[in-house]
């Protein structure tokens, strides 16, 4: 696909992508973190041991008012307790709040606050009001912050320095475009980032001329499998081709389709943004048939393919839904679908029909809201995780198509809120 092409798409579905946020209350500053942690092997890096000298986790409460804090030290072959803490914001004050007690029960209290969007300051004091500790946060990214302990006269007392290392056994998976410029920055990095968050693999969005973020096929997979994700699915975009270029369009998609199984691909989805211009059902059959025949080709080439909707799709042609059309016009053998929750949404359908109606047709879904996941209140996660009629699809991707925060905030925020809130 050309450059200029992949932007258009990216203008049409994804436009406020562009758009730049901060984290500027105490309370969604202090939320950063929240989370499984575990100790670098010194405070200079940020390799992780086999097994880290101290494991933190801090479990959000109050709808983020309030986290629950226990830190564990591995000691002769198991992890022992260190310090319990309850860390809240005070609304009175304009404060964090912590309330604490370690190994040698001695109970502390401290306050303090952030002075930006990475620098949090506490100074703690024991019940007696005696002087405790004095700490200082660094996050030097969401998924990796340095804490500092002083003495009463500012001496350094020590440094430890926290990775993020959330669970991944819900599988749990993420659509790159939701971190679109961050991926275009720094592809290494920010598959780091969503590998501590707890991604379990990932779906790309930019596949252009045999490369993947400018990296080849086994350099993106190796890239992402450092991360202990895998590179299981693909958006990829080719425009229905005219009848005397149809043998070149199969030709690309023959190379699309080897190189994304040289990736370690498990499925390739696709989309029209052509819907729009579809006056008549023979020009929507041409689609269908375009459409059956990618996917007998991704079959013999051991891969799946899926159809992915926005919401020209539930436009009506000829007194037929697009949507059912291309449902009832395709070969279940060769094409799946990929349910958009949140254009079948804007669209005015109800995903809960049509997993119920073609139940072994949907192999994906984009787990997408208006805001971050959960936070419009306008679409039923749970309904949808727990209908008593069907089985979600297998592949379960987040999506963020608008946000409040810095994109890598959010989709940490939609990865919470499917593992803690909605999934079992």
């Amino acid at each position: 696909m050309k450059v200029t092409k992949l932007l258009v798409l990216i203008c049409l579905f994804s436009h406020p992508l562009l758009s730049q946020h901060s984290v500027e209350s105490q309370i969604d500053r202090l939320h950063q973190y929240v989370g499984h942690w575990v100790s670098s092997i010194h405070s200079d890096t940020d390799s992780v041991a086999a097994f880290p000298h101290i494991k933190m986790n801090n479990i959000s409460k109050m709808d983020k008012l309030s986290m629950q804090v226990e830190v564990l030290q591995y000691q002769k072959g198991e992890y022992n307790p260190l310090l319990t803490e309850l860390i809240a914001y005070d609304s009175n004050s304009n404060q964090i709040i912590a309330l604490g007690q370690n190994k040698d029960a001695i109970v502390f209290k401290g306050t303090g606050r952030f002075s930006n969007e990475k620098e949090w300051e506490m100074q703690d004091v024991d019940m007696l009001g005696n002087f405790y500790l004095h700490v200082k946060f660094d996050f030097q990214s969401f998924s990796n912050v340095l804490l500092e302990g002083f003495d009463e006269s500012g001496k350094s007392l020590w440094k430890t320095r926290y990775i993020k290392s959330n669970p991944k056994d819900k599988k749990i998976g993420i659509q790159l475009v939701s971190v679109h410029q961050d991926m275009l920055k720094d592809p290494v990095g920010t598959l780091q980032e969503l590998g501590r968050m707890g991604y379990s693999y990932i779906e790309t969005f930019v596949y252009n001329d045999g490369t993947f973020y400018g990296m080849s096929p086994a350099e993106f997979r190796k890239v992402v499998e450092a991360e202990e994700m895998q590179f299981l699915g693909s958006m990829t975009f080719h425009d229905l081709p005219t009848s005397d270029s149809w043998e070149s369009s199969m030709k690309w998609w023959s190379k699309c389709i080897d190189d994304h199984l040289a990736a370690g691909v498990e499925y390739l989805t696709t989309s029209n943004n052509q819907l729009k211009s579809v006056k008549t059902k023979a020009e929507l059959q041409r689609y269908c048939d375009y459409y059956n025949t990618i996917g007998k080709l991704c079959k013999e080439k051991g891969i799946t393919f899926a159809f992915h909707n926005h919401a020209d799709e539930f436009g009506v042609i000829d007194g037929s839904l697009i949507y059912d059309y291309l449902l009832e016009n395709t070969d279940p053998e060769y094409v799946h679908f990929q349910a958009d929750i949140y254009w079948m949404d804007i669209g005015g359908v109800k995903a809960v029909d049509y997993f119920q109606k073609y139940p072994k047709r949907f192999i994906s879904w984009h787990i997408k809201d208006y805001k971050e996941l959960g936070a419009s209140g306008k679409i039923n996660w749970m309904e949808l995780f727990h209908h008593p009629d069907f089985d979600v699809p297998k592949y379960m991707v987040t999506e963020v198509e608008d946000y409040s925060y810095p994109p890598l905030y959010s989709v940490q925020l939609a990865w919470e809120y499917l593992y803690y809130q909605i999934l079992d």
